[in-house]
């Protein structure tokens, strides 16, 4: 079995077991955010603001695409997750198995949707006439290549739904590591321009997904699934809980990549500046997004672990550790935006007009950080507990209902312009961040059926 994969978070010192399970999720996630940024600095120097503004806008399409995979990886993840704390061990093998033909076909469907579908996605988006042809190429050609991507995230998925943080890190630092270096080839040494980052990111993901499969293979013992031919068989039960509980994960990721498409199109029409500036102000938020992701990222299996065993109060101290380290975080981060901001946003840009409107920018995300440090915890709670409807309803209040509507109503009906898009979307997570604290703290879950039971 797995066994020297797995790692047991029903007992022990949740404090030192978080931290050191963290870290290593807010590293892989800095590499994963990191790897598709490089792709804006080298872009934002090598070709200038129009290039920067098209690879921020198609990698919104891209970026929600691969939630969308994602959110179906991280229900398996939950499954594996409660499977290992209940001791199911021999249902894993066809949990696995079940979950890589499943996101395999996904990622193939929406693939095409981007490729087939390109001309009327970017028409919606607005996007601005000197960017909309390196726009299109940077969707065929990272939109064709998302299986890589959907598949490097599935694998990493159930890793982390075991306990492992290292191997995920090890196959996203190849990607990164190749990404940079071809990035630098093709678009700065041979002049490839946009096309040259997309096809760096591809061949990078590709050299991630393909080394991890051959890791895997070559160490199947340990890893807890035998990859024979039958194994791929679908299981029934384990594909309708995959998608009950995949879909309102991928719908909350999705609805937010959607809203950000929205959001996109009404900043376009304020011109190319506020679109690059937007566009590497969500970069730089997202870097540290997801480094801060990384505090979910490891509470979500350890409730679920505990939620599996039948270990409700110590699953209750997983969420009150994550809310610690949270808005330890937090704090440092907010620091970083207000001391180094405009240092930040000059990585991207040598655009002097850039470098100006992040002020604005700064002054209006800040708004949206509390609501990230109460997510990482409650957030993993929900997700970790399985409650599929509850996340659906989340999703839709952030991704569609605040995201959009704040937006809309401060930039628009207000009349506050790029701030008050940009502060609408900072806004929107408190749609989640509220309600899921609510959720947690009356109870109610406490009556709800464990899915391990059902496996």
């Amino acid at each position: 079995m797995a066994a020297s994969i797995s790692k047991d978070f029903t007992k022990g010192n949740i404090f030192k077991q978080m931290l050191l399970f963290a870290l290593p999720f807010m590293a892989s996630n800095a590499l994963q955010v990191i790897y598709s940024t490089i792709d804006m600095m080298v872009v934002g120097k090598y070709v200038g603001t129009a290039g920067l503004s098209a690879v921020s806008q198609s990698s919104q399409i891209v970026n929600f695409a691969t939630m969308v995979c994602l959110g179906f990886s991280n229900a398996g993840q939950v499954l594996i997750s409660q499977a290992l704390g209940a001791k199911k061990h021999r249902e894993m093998n066809d949990i696995i198995g079940t979950l890589f033909v499943f996101v395999i076909a996904v990622s193939v469907v929406l693939s095409l949707a981007m490729i087939f579908l390109r001309g009327w996605i970017l028409k919606i988006m607005n996007i601005p006439t000197e960017s909309y042809k390196m726009a299109e190429q940077y969707l065929v050609i990272c939109g064709g290549g998302l299986i890589f991507t959907a598949g490097y995230n599935m694998v990493s998925a159930v890793l982390r739904g075991m306990g492992d943080v290292k191997r995920p890190f090890l196959f996203i630092l190849i990607a990164s590591v190749i990404n940079l270096i071809l990035d630098l080839v093709f678009t700065g040494v041979l002049g490839l321009g946009v096309a040259g980052a997309a096809w760096a990111t591809i061949i990078g993901q590709a050299a991630s997904f393909i080394f991890s499969i051959v890791y895997l293979i070559k160490h199947k013992a340990s890893f807890g699934f035998d990859f024979k031919k039958e194994s791929f068989k679908p299981n029934k039960n384990y594909l309708k809980m995959i998608a009950a509980l995949g879909t309102p994960m991928a719908v909350q990721s999705g609805f937010i990549n959607v809203s950000m498409l929205f959001v996109n199109s009404m900043i376009n029409n304020v011109g190319v500046v506020a679109s690059a500036t937007f566009g590497v102000g969500i970069r730089i938020d997202d870097i540290i997004n997801k480094i801060s992701q990384g505090i979910q990222h490891a509470a979500l299996p350890m409730v679920s672990q505990n939620i599996g065993a039948g270990e409700q109060k110590r699953a209750k101290k997983v969420v009150y550790v994550a809310w610690i380290y949270s808005l330890i975080f937090t704090v440092v981060f907010m620091l970083l935006y207000v001391l180094l901001g405009k240092q930040m946003f000059m990585l991207f840009s040598d655009d002097p007009l850039v470098h100006d409107l992040s002020g604005t920018f700064i002054s209006a995300i800040l708004w949206m950080f509390p609501a990230l440090a109460v997510m990482r915890g409650s957030g993993a709670f929900v997700q970790g507990i399985g409650n599929a409807k509850f996340s659906m309803v989340l999703a839709m209040l952030d991704g569609v209902v605040l995201r959009i509507g704040l937006s809309w109503l401060f930039g628009i009906v207000f009349g506050w312009g790029f701030y008050g898009f940009v502060l609408g979307y900072g806004l929107a997570p408190y749609g989640f961040a509220i309600p899921s604290l609510i959720y947690f703290l009356a109870g109610r879950w406490k009556k709800r059926r464990v899915l391990a039971e059902e496996l």
